[in-house]
């Protein structure tokens, strides 16, 4: 399995447990959210909305509805860096800061992953 589906897998699992216990980490939804619209995945719906059950991930910070590509990665990296310390996505403290680490690890190929990602065990 490669790093990056590691570590999209880690968030989500992580974002499953804490929905399960009625929390939210901001931080932790902005890699969760980014990793999936990087990898141009869907979102399911607790609940149907307007007949649907799903959609395809929006890109995190401007929300657009259009898959990742390289000219869209790059406007939303640069978009999340001018928001990092700025401003805050209402309701998720954090979050700005998980989509520019996500990007700054993904696409920029800086620094370490998001988050903390066990590493895969030879069996």
């Amino acid at each position: 399995m490669t790093e990056f589906a590691r570590l999209w897998l880690t968030a989500e699992q992580r974002a499953d447990a804490l929905k399960a216990d009625g929390r939210e980490d901001g931080y932790l939804a902005g890699v969760q959210w980014t990793c999936r619209w990087i990898a141009n995945g869907s979102y399911r719906y607790d609940a149907p909305v307007d007949g649907r059950h799903g959609e395809s991930a929006r890109s995190p910070i401007t929300r657009k509805s259009e898959f990742a590509i390289e000219e869209l990665i790059e406007e939303e990296t640069l978009a999340a860096e001018r928001l990092v310390g700025r401003w805050e996505w209402p309701g998720r403290p954090g979050y700005v800061e998980g989509v520019a680490a996500t990007l700054a690890w993904t696409w920029r190929r800086s620094g370490v992953p998001p988050i903390e990602v066990a590493q895969a065990q030879a069996s």
